[in-house]
């Protein structure tokens, strides 16, 4: 971080004006009201901590006036519950749409293992880590790499199986004039995905699949489109709470996910307003 630069935790007056009018206002009590409930852009500060340090929520430093964990984490929880983090995304991915900053030539798809330390639903045996407990981070992206869909499994499930439903996953874009986008024109994917009954869906809903076959030699040349998400899986995975999984709650984990993926889209969406 620079010197004079903000912490990335620290939400900017042009990101929280995205942000809030996504989170749902909750009335005080007027009977008992209690304790005064603390300032949502601050929590979201102290959830983006944890998101960017991998510290457990019960070790968020008091004197950074963000909550005590536990508020936190309620929070993200209750926030991922009324869809904020989805909303969110969406509604950067029509800002970058709208700056012509999306590429619907080409979707790339790729997975990833996480180790789970505490097991949990959307947990299996990892078969690249010695079958110890993992799930698995799948991400599809256009094609500069910013993430359209992401999703959670556990780490024994084959990439394949989530080839459909990220594809479906992926929202409506808006944006631009007309009908909202949601099918890029080619997929690019390695020889994991490499299944004829798969290539028969990705063709039925009206996308190219351009898929390595298992068996042939490697070089086929789609490393030069497959990379971007080798880097965007890269980018997540530089948030160091998604670097292992230690949230039990399935949903809690992927709230973490949803939300890195927006901030990759906010930091695209930043730089293009820079240039």
């Amino acid at each position: 971080m620079r010197s004079g630069e903000q912490p990335p935790w620290i939400v900017s007056d042009e990101l929280w004006a995205r942000i809030e009018p996504l989170v749902p206002v909750v009335p005080r009590r007027t009977d008992h009201p209690g304790r005064k409930r603390l300032d949502d852009r601050k929590v979201l500060s102290g959830i983006l901590f944890v998101l960017y340090t991998g510290i457990p929520w019960e070790f968020l430093p008091q004197e950074l006036g963000f909550g005590s964990g536990m508020t936190c984490w309620r929070r993200l929880r209750d926030w991922n519950d009324a869809g904020v983090w989805q909303r969110l995304h969406e509604s950067l991915l029509a800002e970058l749409n709208a700056a012509g900053a999306l590429d619907w030539s080409t979707a790339v798809i790729d997975g990833s293992h996480v180790r789970a330390m505490k097991g949990g639903p959307k947990t299996g045996p990892s078969p690249v880590d010695r079958a110890r407990t993992g799930s698995k981070h799948h991400l599809i992206t256009e094609a500069h790499g910013i993430p359209l869909a992401a999703s959670l499994t556990g780490g024994n499930r084959n990439d394949v199986t989530q080839l459909m439903p990220l594809i479906e996953a992926i929202p409506p874009v808006r944006g631009r004039r007309g009908r909202p986008r949601r099918r890029p024109v080619r997929l690019y994917a390695d020889r994991g995905y490499d299944h004829d009954k798969y290539r028969r869906q990705v063709r039925a809903v009206g996308i190219t699949p351009v898929i390595a076959r298992r068996g042939t030699e490697h070089g086929s040349g789609l490393g030069i489109h497959r990379w971007v998400v080798e880097q965007s899986v890269a980018l997540l995975h530089w948030f160091r709470r998604l670097r292992i999984r230690w949230e039990i709650r399935d949903d809690i984990h992927e709230a973490f996910l949803s939300l890195a993926c927006s901030i990759i889209c906010w930091r695209r969406l930043r730089n293009l307003s820079l240039c």
